[in-house]
C-alpha cells in the first residue's frame, strides 16, 4: 500500500513531489534528489524568499514594471535559481529581478532550477552568478568581488578563474572601493564614469578626491581631462600651501535636494561652487524615464 501511494505521488510531478513530506529531499544522496536537482520545476512564489546574501542593492522600479509587463504576455522565459532550505521552502540563489516581477503581476507559480547548497555555497553562487550580470553598476561588482574574496576566503587568482576574469580587471573594479564614499555613490548613480574613478583613486587623500570629483562634474571634464587634472595634482604636491577650499553647501539646497529626488522619483544631484552658482543633474536610463521626468517638470 505504501508503495502505491509513493508511485502515485510521483505521477502528480516534481511539484508534487516537494510536497509530500515522505519525500523530503534534503541531500543530493536522498532518493527521488536526482529527479529534482538540476530540474526545472514549477514552485510556490509563496514558498520562496530572497536570498541575504544578494549583492544586488539596485532595483530600477520602472525597468522592473516593464519585465513584468513581459512575463504577463510571454511567461517567464529563464527560470530562477533556488536552493532547498527546510520542507517546501527555498531561498533565491538568482533571478530576484524575475521573481520580484513575477510577485507583482501575483503569479502563483515561478519556475526554477533547485539546488542543494550550504550558506557559503548560496553566497558564492550569488555573487558569480550577478557579477556575470551586464546591468551591475562597477561598484555593485566591485564589493561582489571584495565579498568573494573575505566570505569565501579566495585569493584574486582562484577568483579570476571562478568569475572568467583577467586578475588585472578584478584589481581595477576593487580599487574603486578606495574611493570617497560620495564618489561612489556618483559612479552608481552614473554621475561619473568608471574611468573617471579608477583617475581619482590615483589620489590618497579622501578630502582632494572630492575637490576634483565637484570639479569633474562642475565643469564636465572627460576622462582624459581627468587624468590631466590629477597629474597636475601630483606635479604641485599634495601639501600644497594654498589648496583649495572645501565647498559648503548652501542650506536652500541641502533643504530642497530632498524635495526635487521625492517629487522626480529618481536621485538628484545638486553640484556648487564657490561663487554660488551651481548645477542640478537629473539622470534617466531609457526613453520612457526621460518623458516620464519631462512630464513631471513641464506638465505636459
Amino acid at each position: 500500500m505504501a508503495k502505491a501511494i509513493k508511485k502515485q505521488a510521483l505521477g502528480r510531478g516534481l511539484s508534487a513531489l516537494l510536497k509530500d513530506p515522505e519525500n523530503d529531499i534534503k541531500s543530493v544522496s536522498d532518493k527521488n534528489a536526482d529527479k529534482v536537482v538540476g530540474n526545472i520545476v514549477e514552485l510556490d512564489v509563496d514558498a520562496i524568499e530572497v536570498n541575504p546574501f544578494q549583492p544586488r542593492s539596485n532595483f530600477n522600479d520602472e525597468a522592473l514594471q516593464e519585465l513584468a509587463s513581459s512575463i504577463r504576455e510571454l511567461g517567464v522565459i529563464q527560470p530562477i535559481t533556488v536552493r532547498k532550505l527546510e520542507f517546501n521552502t527555498y531561498q533565491l540563489v538568482s533571478g530576484e529581478r524575475r521573481f520580484r516581477a513575477a510577485k507583482l503581476i501575483g503569479l502563483a507559480t515561478i519556475p526554477a532550477y533547485i539546488r542543494i547548497a550550504n550558506d557559503q555555497e548560496s553566497l558564492e553562487m550569488a555573487l558569480v552568478e550577478n557579477i556575470q550580470r551586464q546591468d551591475l553598476d562597477p561598484i555593485e561588482i566591485a564589493l561582489s568581488y571584495q565579498r568573494l574574496i573575505d566570505e569565501i576566503q579566495l585569493t584574486q587568482e582562484k577568483l579570476s578563474e571562478r568569475v572568467g576574469k583577467k586578475r588585472s580587471t578584478i584589481t581595477n573594479y576593487m580599487r574603486l572601493l578606495r574611493l570617497d564614499p560620495i564618489i561612489q555613490t556618483g559612479i552608481r548613480d552614473g554621475f561619473v564614469s568608471m574611468g573617471h574613478g579608477r583617475t581619482l583613486v590615483n589620489i590618497d587623500k579622501k578630502e582632494n578626491q572630492i575637490s576634483l570629483y565637484e570639479k569633474i562634474i562642475r565643469d564636465n571634464l572627460s576622462v582624459r581631462e581627468t587624468e590631466r587634472a590629477v597629474k597636475k595634482y601630483h606635479e604641485q604636491g599634495s601639501d600644497s600651501k594654498s589648496p583649495r577650499k572645501s565647498i559648503v553647501t548652501p542650506a536652500f539646497v541641502k533643504n530642497s535636494a530632498g524635495e526635487l529626488t521625492h517629487h522626480l522619483s529618481t536621485k538628484v544631484g545638486i553640484n556648487t561652487s564657490e561663487s554660488g552658482k551651481g548645477k542640478i543633474t537629473i539622470p534617466f536610463d531609457s526613453e520612457e524615464e526621460f518623458r516620464r521626468i519631462k512630464k513631471l517638470i513641464v506638465g505636459e
